[in-house]
């Protein structure tokens, strides 16, 4: 007898969405089981932006939305939160005047005390560089700590999914690694990730598998499942040749890298 898939941690059908009369989204399907990475990619102005902001309710939306098995369908963002759903938007978005301890304090607002100075501990605890700097303002910190900063923010809440936008932005080649890595040990961790980066070999080093989307719909054929084509979480970088990692300003819709993939 056959086994069937478990049922995705994070479900999406039919999802369309945009700003006013513009339409960016249509009819965008997407799966994320619990504990897995996922990468999503595709060219400047494809609507991955648009993509993560709809699924955490900062943009309304239509289509069909189960996050752990209940239907969000309309939920705001406190609500997404509530249910282990964690949005880190794009760029730097911390309080640069605060400290690094009240940073995480303000990200946990609302939970009881002792709680909150639990999780925040356990936040630190995946970013070692920031946790030793836990009294020093934000805007003393660098690019990359900053950034660490950011998701250490989404982690506060102790997410079941943590959704993640382009955290490599500006960031130099050394700092993006360091992030990668953190990711890499929130998945171990059984944090499942929602990852959209223009960095593609750093993507799919992280990524247990991909969704390439492109005018605003998923691209990439499916397997028989229904599941997007599975890429191995321990690719390495070095092993792409140049001409498969082309930059996603010239991503074509078909595109596919060569190697591992499922066919």
């Amino acid at each position: 007898m056959p086994i069937s898939a478990p049922d995705p941690l994070l479900e999406v059908a039919g999802l369309s969405a945009g700003y006013g009369k513009i339409v960016v989204l249509r009819d965008v399907a997407l799966k994320v089981a619990a504990g897995e990475a996922v990468a999503l990619l595709g060219p400047n102005g494809a609507g991955k932006t648009t993509l993560l902001r709809a699924i955490s309710g900062l943009l309304p939306r239509t289509g069909r939305m189960q996050f752990a098995g209940r239907d969000m369908a309309g939920a705001r963002p406190s609500e997404t939160v509530k249910a282990g759903l964690v949005h880190v938007v794009e760029g730097h978005r911390v309080f640069t005047q605060l400290s690094v301890f009240d940073n995480l304090l303000l990200a946990g607002y609302g939970l009881p005390k002792t709680e909150l100075t639990r999780q925040v501990e356990e936040a630190l605890a995946f970013f070692p560089e920031i946790a030793a700097k836990r009294t020093d303002r934000a805007v003393t910190l660098s690019g990359g700590q900053q950034q660490m900063l950011a998701v250490a923010q989404g982690l506060v809440r102790r997410p079941r999914l943590l959704m993640l936008d382009e955290p490599s932005a500006g960031l130099s080649p050394v700092l993006v690694d360091r992030v990668v890595a953190a990711m890499v040990r929130l998945r171990e961790a059984g944090t499942a990730i929602l990852l959209v980066e223009q960095l593609i070999e750093k993507a799919l080093a992280a990524a247990d598998r991909v969704y390439a989307l492109a005018r605003g719909s998923i691209t990439r054929p499916t397997c028989p499942t229904g599941w997007s084509t599975p890429i191995s979480a321990r690719m390495s970088a070095r092993r792409w040749r140049h001409k498969d990692t082309r930059q996603p300003s010239v991503l074509r819709p078909d595109w596919q890298p060569r190697r591992n993939i499922a066919t």
